[in-house]
Formats: C-alpha cells, structure tokens, sequence
C-alpha cells in the first residue's frame, strides 16, 4: 500500500469511528471485504491452518488472526491497541431545561483535556438498546453526524481572570447546550429519550422491527471537524481520538497486508482509557478466551504462549517544543522520526530488553527508523494494555506508539510518516 493511500485510508477510519462501537463496525467490514470470516463466540470454532477470522464482543472490542501455521510449534506474533478514548457520555437522565435551554448532562471518560472541548461544533453516536414492536429487545448505532450541540465558554468579560485561573467544574460547566426551547416547555423530563427514539427509527435498517421504546443508551459526544493532513509541508495528520484509533487502524491494515508464513493476530480492546476492567477491556478474558479455542487446551496455550510475542501499540509523547522541560533530555521522541520503543523500570510498560531488541530488528529490516522514551524520573508514567496482557498471558511483550502532541485532547496531532512508520514494521511483524 503507498503511503499516500494509507494515510487517507486512516483518515476516513477516524472520521468513520466517533466511538468505539463504529470503529468496530467499520473495522468489520474492512475485514469481510479481505476475506474474513466471522465467528462468534456462542458457537464452536472449526478453525485450521489457513483460516482468516474475526470475533466481536459487547461490539466494541475485536480480535481478528490469521493462522499460518500449528500454533503450538510456531507461536503467533500479537498487535494490541485500544479502540476507546477520552470523551464526554451522555448520563441515563441527562436533561436540563433551566433558563429556557435544552442541555445534556455528561460524565468525563477517561482522562480528557477539557479545555479543548469548549466552542466546538459537536455531534453525537453510540448505541441504543430499544424496545421493538415485537416486543423483543434490539440495539442499533446511531450517529447524528450534524452539529447538534456546542459547549459555550463564558466570555471574558464574566470572568476577567480567565486566562490565568480558570478551572472547569465537570458537573455545571461541561453540559451541552441544543437547543432554545419553544415557549412554555420548560419541562422536558423525557424529551431526549423522544428525540433518540426518532433517530433509531431513521437509521434502523435491514428490515428490523421499529423502535418503541428506548431502553438504554451509550452516547458519547465528539467533535465534528473532520481529520486533516496540515502544516506547511503535510507534516502532521490532525485528527480526534487518533490515541488509539491509529493504531488500530494500523494493526488492522498491517494484519490484511501480511500475508506470509507468520500467524497474526490483532486485538483492540475497549475501555483501557478508564483502565480496562470490563468483559471488552484487556483486563477481560477476552484474548485469553480467544487463544485458549484456537490453541486446543492449556497445554498447547502455554506452549504457544512461550514461542509468542505481543506488540502493544499506544501513542507515545512527542517532545514539546514550547514545554521541553517536561521531557527526559535524552528520550524526548520527535514526530515523524519512527515509532517509539517506551520502557519504565517499574512496568508501566511490559517492555523488556528482550522484546525491545525483537522490534528494533524489525525495525531495521522495514528500513523504520526507531525511538526511545522514558518518562522523567520526577513524574509519574502512564500505562498500556502491554502490562496487563504480559501478567495474563505471560507472553513478551514490547510497548511502543507513534509520537503525539494534545494526547487527550479533543483534537491530536501526530506525524504523517511516522503512521506508515508503524504500518510497514508491524507489516514486517505479522509477514
């Protein structure tokens, strides 16, 4: 794949993508159109060397493997990444209708930087579970996919010290506004539960039954900019929730492309932003259930396991021109100068010197340049889903990511070449 070609590829997958239950959907049929095959947890699994297949689970996480060869003799070679990112969900009773505004009250995901998301042009998708008219209990993903919202910031003239000391309360400063409400209606209680009914029957499609009855929801909002190549030289993509969509994108791609002699597996888990504890989180037995099938018994599991090796694949923070000093000296990655090799003494990262020097030979064959970081010895580090499928699986594992600047914010910048960077070395991973 050129790398023209890749880029806009991933560009339409996060525009595609505004939570991770539409990445999943996407990432789907992205694998049916290669040739995939779905299987599905509830039933047995013939699968033999060969096959190309692909599970979902609560239709937000996936795992999709190629297997090449016996799996016990030859081990399988892993990408993992994380399909959720920090964001604003709607609450199970969100209206406010005081001063004469339609608002929705919302709940921080994860570790957003907030500031961002005033005075954006915002939309809204998820799922909803609903009653249909056969009385039986259906969901559907919805995306409104117009700017329905904003979150307008008090002028300065209200708060002249704005700009030095402004702190955002979650509870009374985050809720949307969308719209003025019709005279003498200030008493909406149900009112969006009505709106969100109207919009499953308009996207319910394939001859389902319709909607009568919403019955529960998750709903984040998102910004509506669309991701962009920028810069004066295209340097950068710049894009939402690019942590991780990337990689995942990435480790899709890389997957399809490899056809080779090696087993491959990608698995791109949900929830890790608020630490993976769920059934779709890798703290879930997910991958461990997933492999378990496939290798036949804890025997073959674990001799699998041995011969196994697992790429956890995260963005990384790129040095900061204008805050350097919050940088280690001597590890502060540069965008589009490879990927990133991300180590930490007290296994914050799974990386081992082991794993690493595995990478930096692919690295090297896929004519990638490579990076290292290591978080200042002064402040705390972050973590992946690398730790935690290390302790459950016991398999190596190597941490790395592609440098990034505004993580969490409602909008990152990443390198342009640094994403084809880390499709061509897991491409040469997973060969």
């Amino acid at each position: 794949m050129q790398n023209e070609d890749f880029v806009n590829g991933l560009l339409d997958f996060v525009r595609e993508s505004p939570t991770p239950f539409h990445a999943v959907q996407h990432m789907v049929a992205i694998l049916e159109a290669a040739g995939f095959k779905r299987l599905s947890e509830k039933e047995a699994w013939d699968v033999a060397v060969g096959d190309s297949c692909f599970i979902t689970r609560n239709d937000s996480s996936i795992i999709a493997f190629r297997i090449a060869q016996p799996l016990a003799e030859h081990g399988i070679r892993m990408v993992g990444a994380h399909t959720d990112s920090p964001c604003l969900k709607v609450k199970p009773n969100p209206e406010i209708t005081g001063n004469g505004y339609l608002q929705l009250g919302v709940e921080v995901y994860g570790g957003a930087l907030l500031n961002p998301w005033f005075d954006r042009d915002l939309s809204l998708a998820g799922r909803v579970s609903y009653l249909d008219e056969e009385g039986s209990i259906a969901h559907s993903l919805v995306n409104w996919q117009k700017a329905i919202a904003t979150i307008p910031s008090l002028a300065i003239h209200l708060d002249r010290e704005a700009n030095e000391n402004r702190k955002i309360n979650r509870q009374t400063d985050l809720p949307p506004v969308l719209m003025r409400l019709p005279e003498g209606s200030e008493e909406q209680d149900d009112c969006f539960k009505a709106l969100l009914l109207d919009m499953v029957n308009a996207q319910v499609s394939g001859g389902r039954e319709k909607a009568v009855k919403v019955l529960g929801y998750e709903l984040s909002f998102y910004d509506l900019q669309p991701p962009a190549v920028v810069g004066l030289r295209d340097d950068f993509i710049a894009a939402a929730r690019l942590d991780n969509l990337l990689s995942c994108y990435t480790g899709l791609m890389a997957l399809i492309d490899s056809r080779g002699s090696q087993n491959g597996l990608l698995i791109c888990s949900d929830h890790e932003e608020v630490g993976s504890v769920s059934a779709a989180g890798a703290q879930g037995n997910f991958l461990k259930s997933v492999l378990t099938r496939l290798c036949g018994g804890e025997e073959a599991m674990a001799r699998t396991m041995a011969s196994s090796m697992m790429i956890s694949a995260d963005n990384a923070h790129a040095i900061h021109p204008n805050y350097a000093d919050r940088h280690d000296a001597n590890h502060g990655p540069m965008i589009n100068a490879g990927p990133v090799i991300k180590t930490n003494a007290n296994q914050r990262y799974a990386t081992s010197s082991e794993s690493a020097a595995m990478f930096r030979q692919w690295c090297e064959l896929a004519d990638v340049p490579v990076q290292s970081f290591v978080v200042r010895s002064d402040m705390a580090c972050g973590s992946t889903i690398g730790p935690i499928t290390a302790n459950d699986l016991g398999v190596r594992t190597v941490d790395v990511g592609v440098p990034t600047f505004a993580m969490h914010s409602i909008r990152e910048l990443a390198g342009r070449l640094d994403a084809c960077y880390l499709y061509a070395v897991l491409q040469h991973a997973l060969r």
